[in-house]
This record gives C-alpha cells, structure tokens and sequence, in this order.
C-alpha cells in the first residue's frame, strides 16, 4: 500500500481490512495445522469464558504471531497510524468477545452481521469439534460467512454448551506448568 497514491484514509481503511483478514487466516491455521494447533490450543483448554480466555495463550504463540503480523504489516506496506489503531482494535475486540457479556439477541444478530460479538466467538470454545472448527473472526464477522466457517449458534444453545477441550477437563491437565509443557508433550 505504501507503493501506491492513495489518500490517507483509504490506505489505512485498507490496512485494517487486509490485517483483519490476516489475523483471520492466522487463527484459522492455528486449528488447521497440528504444530500451531499444539500451541493454540492452551487457549481453548479454559472451561470458563470470560475475558482471562483472550489471555489465555502459550508463550511461544505469542511470538509466532508477533512475527507473523511483523511479516504481515511489512507485505502489505500497512500504513502505521492503521497498525496501531488495528493493535487497539485487536485487543479490545478479543476482550469483548471473550467476555461472558450478553447482548441481547434481536441486538446480537444485527451486530453480528459485521461485527464478532461474544455470542458468536463463545461458539467457538465449544467442546464439539465442529463448533470450535468454527467462527475463527476477531473484529469483523463477514470473513467467516465468506469462508464458510461460521455457525450461528451451538448445538446445545448457550446455557447448555460445554466450553473447553473434551480431552482437558480435569483439573490437574490444566495447571500452568502442563500447559506450558503440552505442546512438547507427544501424547497430546
């Protein structure tokens, strides 16, 4: 983008579209590709939602995705002021959709047509594989309706669902020292 004249507001509407798609395809290879999923899936072994989830991460995947968003705003020539805003932007969203706020629905279906709500990424924690398979979006929802990966709601409703990893309910798997420890672990 920086090798292109384009005024300033449409280089960093840009910028924050091209990373948000990025951080996308990021979170959808953290599921797809065993080695990150080793990694990523820490997140996921939390059995409650709440914003400490959006916290949630290994050490090492922290410094994989720094390096990838490194890559990322350097590919696309992102425009600075964008990246920082984008980085606000980011973190605030994963806050709030990690948050066990409830939006109610006629509201949450409205905002969801754009934007990730809690109810929509909470989907995403769930213990059946297709649910967490699923509505991989950060920021803006639309990526996961054009990819096909979206899912409305759970299978069992909200009040119902299970959060978590099937395989990490026991207390005693989710201590920080495992954690930390399980993507060098073969069994897992």
């Amino acid at each position: 983008l920086n090798i292109i004249d384009l005024p300033i507001w449409l280089t960093v509407i840009l910028t924050l579209v091209l990373l948000d798609i990025g951080i996308y395809g990021q979170h959808l290879a953290s599921h797809k590709w065993k080695w990150l999923w080793q990694l990523h899936k820490i997140h996921h072994t939390d059995q409650e939602f709440d914003v400490t989830t959006a916290v949630r991460f290994h050490p090492l995947e922290i410094m994989i995705s720094m390096c990838y968003k490194v890559l990322l705003i350097y590919f696309i020539g992102a425009n600075p002021l964008a990246v920082i805003a984008f980085e606000i932007i980011l973190s605030s969203c994963a806050l709030f959709n990690h948050s066990n706020v409830r939006i109610p629905l006629s509201i949450d279906k409205i905002v969801r047509l754009i934007l990730v709500t809690p109810d929509m990424h909470r989907v995403h924690h769930s213990v059946i594989k297709s649910e967490t398979d699923s509505n991989y979006g950060f920021s803006i929802s639309i990526w996961d309706r054009l990819f096909a990966t979206y899912t409305a709601q759970p299978r069992d409703g909200h009040d119902n669902m299970e959060i978590g990893l099937t395989e990490y309910r026991h207390k005693k798997n989710v201590r920080l020292q495992r954690l930390l420890l399980m993507p060098f672990n073969r069994r897992t």
